[in-house]
C-alpha cells in the first residue's frame, strides 16, 4: 500500500467519521455515542426523559399536530443527522424512514415523532454492532408490512443480513408501488433481499472467501411456495420481473429459502412501530451493549488484561506477606 499510496500507519482504530472503535479480546464494538449526544444538544433534549421505544404504535393527536412545523430547517437538519447514526443503529431505522418521508413539508406532528425517537437515544447511547469471529455464512431475513402507510398504503420491505453472527447489512424501505396482496409485498421484499444477497456473494467471492449456498428466512408461505413454483397464476403475473430473479436462483441453489415463524422474524423491527417488549426482543438480536470499561487511545484490550492480571498477582503476594507476618508475630 505504500508503494502506491501516500500513508502512514496511525496505529490502532479508535474514532472515524464519527464512529467509535472499541476493541477487544472479542472483536469490535461500533457506536456514535458521542455523535448522538451532539444530535440531542442541536435538538435542545440533552436533558430528556428517556422513553423506551422509538415509535408509538398508534398514532396519538396534538390540538395543533396538523400545523405546519414552524422551524422546518431544523426538523430537515435533525433528521438529516439521524440518517447517518443508522449506520451503527439498525433499531432506529425505520423511525428514521418514516421520519425522511416528511422533509418537504413537516408538520407539527411529525416533530413530535422525531422528538419521541430523540428521547430513545437518549437512553440507548451505549448501543451499538458489535464484530466477533465466526463462521463466514449469509443469512437473510426478509419482511414486509402490507400496506402500512396509512397515507398510501404503500408496504414497507425490511431485511437484514448476517455473516456469521455479525450484522453486516439492513435496509428499511417504502416500496416504489402499491401491492395488491400481502404474497406481492412479500415477494417484492424477496426480491429486494435477493438482489442484496447477490451482491454481497459477488463481493465476498472477489476477495476469494468461499461460501455455502445463503439462507433466506421469510415468514410468508405463498411468497415461499412462489419463488420455488414454476407455474404462474393470474394473481402473480404482474410480479413476473421478481418472480424470475428470485426463481433462477432458487433452482439453481445458490440459496435456500425457508420458513420461520413470524415471532421470529428479526426484520420485522425494520417494517412496522412495535410494542415495547417486542421491539426489545428484536432489538436484543441487532445490538450490543457497551463495555462498562470505555477503552480510549491506542491501548488494546489484551494488554489491559495483562496489567490487571499483574496487580492481582502483587495484592495476592501482599496477603502473603501479610499473613505470614501476622503467623510470626
Amino acid at each position: 500500500m505504500h508503494k502506491v499510496f501516500s500513508m502512514k500507519e496511525l496505529g490502532f482504530l479508535n474514532y472515524f467519521l464519527g464512529i467509535s472503535v472499541h476493541t477487544s479480546a472479542a472483536g469490535f464494538f461500533l457506536h456514535q455515542s458521542k455523535y448522538a449526544t451532539e444530535i440531542l444538544a442541536k435538538a435542545g433534549m440533552s436533558h430528556c426523559k428517556p422513553y423506551a421505544s422509538p415509535m408509538a404504535t398508534k398514532s396519538s393527536s396534538f390540538p395543533d399536530s396538523d400545523l405546519p412545523f414552524a422551524q422546518p430547517a431544523l426538523y430537515r437538519s435533525i433528521v438529516g443527522a439521524l440518517q447517518y447514526l443508522t449506520i451503527t443503529r439498525p433499531d432506529i431505522a425505520f423511525a428514521v424512514n418514516s421520519a425522511c418521508q416528511h422533509m418537504h413539508a413537516p408538520l407539527v406532528s411529525h416533530f413530535h415523532a422525531v422528538k419521541r425517537l430523540l428521547r430513545y437515544l437518549k437512553g440507548t447511547l451505549d448501543k451499538g454492532l458489535q464484530f466477533q469471529p465466526g463462521p463466514l455464512v449469509l443469512t437473510a431475513y426478509s419482511d414486509s408490512d402490507w400496506a402500512g402507510n396509512a397515507i398510501d398504503r404503500r408496504s414497507t420491505t425490511g431485511f437484514c443480513i448476517f455473516l456469521g453472527p455479525n450484522l453486516v447489512s439492513w435496509s428499511a424501505k417504502k416500496q416504489p408501488t402499491v401491492s395488491r396482496s400481502s404474497t406481492e409485498a412479500e415477494y417484492h421484499a424477496l426480491a429486494q433481499t435477493s438482489a442484496e444477497l447477490s451482491w454481497l456473494g459477488m463481493l465476498l467471492r472477489d476477495l476469494h472467501i468461499p461460501l455455502a449456498p445463503p439462507t433466506l428466512w421469510c415468514d410468508n408461505l405463498s411468497a415461499i411456495a412462489l419463488s420455488s413454483n414454476p407455474v404462474f397464476h393470474a394473481r402473480s403475473k404482474h410480479i413476473e420481473v421478481d418472480y424470475h430473479f428470485v426463481r433462477e436462483r432458487v433452482a439453481s441453489k445458490q440459496w435456500l429459502i425457508k420458513h420461520l415463524a413470524t415471532t421470529d422474524q428479526i426484520a420485522d423491527i425494520l417494517t412496522k412501530p412495535l410494542s415495547v417488549s417486542r421491539f426489545h426482543f428484536l432489538q436484543h438480536k441487532l445490538l450490543a451493549h457497551s463495555s462498562p470499561i470505555s477503552l480510549t487511545g491506542n491501548v488494546k484490550q489484551p494488554q489491559l488484561q495483562t496489567s490487571t492480571s499483574i496487580l492481582q498477582k502483587q495484592l495476592h503476594q501482599h496477603d502473603q506477606t501479610n499473613s505470614t507476618s501476622s503467623e510470626v508475630s
